[in-house]
């Protein structure tokens, strides 16, 4: 079977584990060379070694895309690794989440630079290469908390949902230069994220809720975004909606 992403080349952020490492893993599968980035080392080294497996031909980059700064260098250096980037994949982020009369202020603005700010970094970083070639595609990974927001979830969803209008903007922006933006909003997810929350009643109200369904995993958000990077280049999948079956709101 031939490879549908074969001669592309992938950044995929917070790569060390759950969806971002699915992704790493799937793009590969599909023939895609993969740089992968986050904060663990030890986290990233175990992927590559899968990847190579896969003749990814891996490239790791350790960073805090809390700093714009590094957010940029990430995508520098895999267009300097491998000559090009094709498929940008935003999927580093927290979740904090806690009353908003209570809410640790510092807490929020690292989730706000990382989820949002740096994010935006990245792609901006990306685009001159992608304009330049008139071709590329732009992944953010955003969440149903992007679409409603819940008590507990205030400055999470206002992330998420700034995201999703990033998204649309970005793509009003960019599709006559050939380049196709997604944005992907999974339901919940069996994934580390939850440990972030912080706040010890909303954690186990969250846990507790989320226990209570049959979750989504990391590879169907993966297999969401290799949907979206595989289709023809006339046709762009702005947006994947996708909650666990169990999931009302």
């Amino acid at each position: 079977m031939s490879k549908r992403l074969a001669g592309r080349v992938a950044l995929v952020t917070g790569a060390s584990s759950g969806i971002g490492e699915a992704t790493a893993l799937a793009l590969a599968e599909q023939g895609a060379r993969v740089a992968i980035s986050a904060r663990r080392r030890d986290r990233l080294d175990a992927l590559a070694q899968q990847l190579e497996e896969l003749g990814a031909q891996p490239l790791v980059l350790i960073a805090d895309l809390r700093d714009e700064a590094e957010a940029q260098r990430i995508v520098q250096e895999t267009e300097r690794h491998y000559g090009r980037l094709d498929i940008l994949v935003n999927n580093a982020g927290v979740m904090y989440l806690e009353p908003v009369a209570e809410a640790d202020l510092g807490r929020w603005r690292q989730m706000l630079e990382l989820n949002v700010l740096g994010l935006i970094a990245a792609t901006q970083a990306a685009l001159a290469g992608m304009m330049a070639r008139g071709d590329g595609h732009v992944v953010n990974i955003a969440s149903t908390a992007g679409r409603i927001a819940n008590a507990t979830s205030a400055a999470y969803s206002a992330t998420k949902f700034g995201v999703v209008g990033f998204s649309e903007a970005l793509r009003k922006e960019v599709y006559k230069h050939g380049i196709r933006v997604s944005v992907i909003e999974p339901g919940v997810v069996e994934t580390e994220l939850r440990e972030h929350i912080g706040h010890a009643a909303t954690q186990q109200a969250i846990n507790t809720w989320a226990e209570g369904m049959r979750q989504l995993q990391s590879r169907d958000v993966a297999e969401a975004i290799v949907f979206c990077v595989t289709r023809p280049a006339h046709v762009n999948i702005n947006e994947i909606l996708m909650r666990p079956t169990d999931q009302e709101r």
